[in-house]
């Protein structure tokens, strides 16, 4: 034990971490663990800021404004509003056709989506195997995702017209298409054009899904002699199960908070079968000025998008603690 002293007094510095050559003490593990912290917040600093500017922010305006009754005369004023609290609420659903929009929204995008869903992965199944000419199908396949929202109601409003391609083409097979933009077909026209606008967005989820399926779940099939449709039933449809559900509640939150689209496919105002709750909220707003009420719808719709959107995270389990393990 003395020599060590001794070995230890001799040594540059001593035993006295104030001396010159003295050796530093390693930083404690709650001290790096501090720094690390605090590099980890300054880096997500960006982001929240973003997240507050884009989300936050405007939702705090939108809340405040649907508590006052904000209309064109009192809109240059607006902090000094009349607060009515939940007066535009209780008007939204019990003066206005908030219901009967919500209702129309839901339901198309619902079915919409139903019919989105097997032609997305159909046209991923087609095009996973390597043949000649994938590249342009695949390409094909992605021109009514990337066409802007108001090309697509253009084409299908002149397409639909009653003097238009679908009724002369329905009229060689002995059917009367009648009208399509007014009336009661304009609900089914209205499924047909989201469903044919959405689907290759289910296509891009589920190629990505069966791109990700390992080949020696293949291989093993194959050599037990399951035949294609085994594969697709036992292998393929179970194991694309978390694209497809994404792909469905993107498609459904899309679909249902759709403005373009009706907007330029049915005009304004619209009719009654197809009247959508952003158009409802857009009117509102900028043709009727009632700027309190219309934020109050928004923000009614914005609580809609939520309930969709909050089952698939606890379905898929991402809210939970396996999802961190």
């Amino acid at each position: 034990m003395a020599a060590t002293g001794s070995l230890a007094a001799d040594a540059p510095g001593g035993g006295d971490p104030t001396r010159p050559g003295a050796a530093r003490p390693a930083p404690s593990r709650r001290r790096r663990g501090a720094t690390a912290g605090g590099t980890a917040l300054w880096l997500l600093a960006p982001g929240g800021l973003l997240i507050v500017t884009v989300i936050v922010v405007p939702f705090a305006v939108a809340l405040i404004m649907s508590l006052l009754d904000l209309d064109q005369y009192t809109f240059w004023q607006w902090l000094s509003a009349p607060f009515i609290g939940v007066g535009n609420y209780a008007e939204a659903l019990n003066r206005t056709s908030l219901l009967h929009a919500i209702w129309v929204s839901g339901s198309a995008a619902v079915i919409a989506a139903l019919l989105a869903l097997p032609l997305g992965v159909a046209a991923a199944l087609t095009t996973h195997l390597p043949f000649r000419g994938r590249s342009l199908i695949r390409s094909l396949y992605l021109i009514p995702y990337v066409l802007p929202a108001f090309v697509v109601g253009t084409v299908w409003r002149i397409i639909l017209q009653p003097d238009g391609i679908a009724n002369h083409s329905l009229a060689t097979l002995g059917v009367d298409g009648g009208l399509w933009l007014n009336g009661p077909k304009s609900y089914l026209a209205l499924i047909l054009v989201q469903a044919w606008s959405g689907w290759p967005l289910v296509y891009l989820l589920a190629l990505s899904g069966l791109q990700n399926i390992d080949d020696s779940l293949h291989e093993a099939a194959a050599l037990d002699g399951a035949q294609w449709r085994a594969k697709l039933r036992h292998i393929i449809l179970p194991l694309l199960r978390p694209s497809v559900s994404l792909a469905a509640i993107i498609s459904l939150l899309h679909m249902v908070n759709s403005f373009t689209l009706p907007f330029v496919l049915f005009g304004i105002p619209s009719p009654h079968d197809v009247e959508v709750l952003p158009v409802l909220t857009y009117v509102e707003s900028f043709q009727n000025l009632r700027f309190g009420l219309s934020a109050a719808m928004a923000v009614i719709s914005l609580v809609l998008i939520l309930i969709p959107l909050l089952v698939y995270l606890r379905t898929v389990k991402l809210d939970g603690p396996e999802a961190t393990a």
